[in-house]
């Protein structure tokens, strides 16, 4: 099972369940902080990619997301779970390279095995994946 906080439409997070559904992996998508913590209670997770930037909030009827970040909170969360799951992180665009340098610091440190800088491209999400899978399950998915 694959969970991933990819809130925003279009992108990779909109393409990974087609292409790794036919091979047997779950994903799930998480909208808001909200959501994850809710599945994160009732789930397993053998791999989650987590966008920094997913609100903490669901969008409102109308569309409107409310802009407080969750993603920290819900690396916090995974961190905490008995068994941590392998953690993707995808950050925006950093404005200079101390912010850069020491997001990166802050990720590694709250357990992530990869920090993507966004806009993510599709392969390269993949190949981030395949990198899990091989480290981290020996070259096998995890048998639920």
């Amino acid at each position: 099972m694959l969970t991933y906080g990819g809130w925003r439409d279009g992108g990779f997070a909109d393409q990974l369940p087609a292409l790794l559904g036919p091979l047997g992996i779950d994903c799930y998508r998480c909208r808001s902080g909200v959501e994850a913590t809710e599945f994160l209670r009732r789930g397993i997770v053998h791999i989650a990619i987590v966008d920094l930037s997913i609100p903490m909030e669901p969008p409102s009827p109308h569309g409107v997301a409310r802009l407080t970040p969750a993603g920290p909170r819900v690396l916090q969360l995974l961190r905490r779970l008995e068994q941590p799951p392998p953690t993707v992180v995808v950050r925006p665009p950093q404005p200079n390279t101390r912010d850069s340098a020491r997001g990166l610091a802050e990720a590694l440190r709250e357990g992530a095995f990869a920090v993507i800088d966004g806009p993510v491209r599709l392969e390269s999400m993949l190949e981030t994946l395949r990198r899990v899978v091989r480290r981290h399950y020996r070259d096998h998915w995890p048998a639920a």
